[in-house]
């Protein structure tokens, strides 16, 4: 049948069109009209309903008032978009989460011929400006860590002016904790008026740089990234970390918006804060997530404990369930 491409099966398809031919037939009519049982016109009949091609109806002789071809058709597509675009929204979701378990286990890989093992900061540092001056196009870069010092964003300032001149596109998450230091504040204004992009998350999975889609640099452990550093550059592995920081990139706040809250509202930084508590993350791996203090991170989650009238953390995550600040299955 001609619509089965539409998610209708074919006896739900033969149902309609009978109903379309005769609105005052019931279903034991509409059977012998088709030549089956009446049980089956009831399947059809429900398929139709849960469809809502067809709507209860107590002034029609089968009980049901039949939507015209035309909006029945434009049912049915806006219902194959919706399912579409949710079936993308898992995609993107399990591409993240699998580019995220490669970052975060970047150091416990075992070694291959086509990585290279950078130990120690200042060989990590002549690494990275090498890659950078041989950039053509693209440098992403996850910067998590808070506040960075004076000094260092001042060394970076020649570096990248050296990169937009040439036209090597520069895309830089930093952590929402940066807004309130000054320096670097300062200098990711200095960033954007020189045309690199800018945006800020709640927090980052790895600090991360990725060089023209070819090559990424992550670190061996992820508690302290100036021990060590690997270059990976397989197709498939800088595929799915180019994914996650698409992914992060599009949800992270652009530089000079303030962090709003949600249509539940929570904030950004709320709904991680409750999002990682609810895994089990500890205040001192959330306060490093974050870019805080472990004492700003006690006072955020002992605020949102006492804004959700809960007495323990697990209660906490139920009521945020409840109020709608996270999904029921994440």
């Amino acid at each position: 049948m001609v619509l089965e491409t539409l998610g209708l099966k074919a006896m739900a398809e033969q149902v309609y069109r009978k109903m379309l031919a005769h609105p005052d037939k019931g279903v034991d009519q509409l059977a012998a009209l088709l030549d089956t049982s009446p049980q089956t016109v009831r399947d059809g009949l429900g398929q139709l309903s849960e469809l809502a091609i067809i709507q209860p109806a107590q002034h029609e002789e089968s009980g049901f008032q039949v939507l015209d071809p035309e909006a029945a058709m434009e049912m049915l597509l806006a219902r194959q978009q919706a399912d579409l675009a949710a079936q993308k929204l898992r995609i993107e979701a399990s591409r993240a989460a699998a580019a995220q378990l490669i970052a975060e286990c970047s150091g416990a890989r075992p070694r291959s011929t086509d990585d290279e093992h950078l130990i120690g900061p200042d060989v990590i540092r002549e690494r990275l400006a090498r890659l950078a001056r041989r950039a053509e196009n693209e440098i992403m870069t996850f910067a998590p860590g808070g506040a960075h010092p004076a000094a260092d964003l001042e060394a970076s300032r020649a570096p990248n002016q050296e990169l937009l001149s040439r036209g090597v596109r520069t895309r830089t998450i930093y952590l929402d904790s940066v807004r309130n230091h000054k320096p670097t504040l300062d200098h990711v204004n200095w960033l954007n008026q020189h045309g690199a992009k800018v945006r800020t998350a709640v927090s980052l999975p790895v600090r991360m740089v990725i060089f023209d889609r070819r090559q990424a640099v992550l670190p061996v452990d992820t508690g302290d990234a100036s021990t060590g550093a690997v270059l990976l550059t397989g197709e498939g592995t800088i595929t799915a970390l180019s994914a996650l920081f698409e992914t992060t990139w599009e949800a992270a706040t652009p530089f000079g918006t303030a962090d709003v809250a949600t249509p539940e509202g929570a904030t950004a930084q709320q709904a991680e804060m409750l999002r990682l508590l609810a895994a089990g993350m500890t205040d001192e791996a959330i306060a490093k997530r974050f870019g805080i203090s472990p004492r700003t991170a006690r006072r955020i989650a002992a605020e949102l404990m006492d804004l959700l009238d809960a007495r323990s953390r697990f209660q906490a995550g139920v009521h945020s369930v409840q109020q709608g600040w996270l999904p029921a299955h994440q």
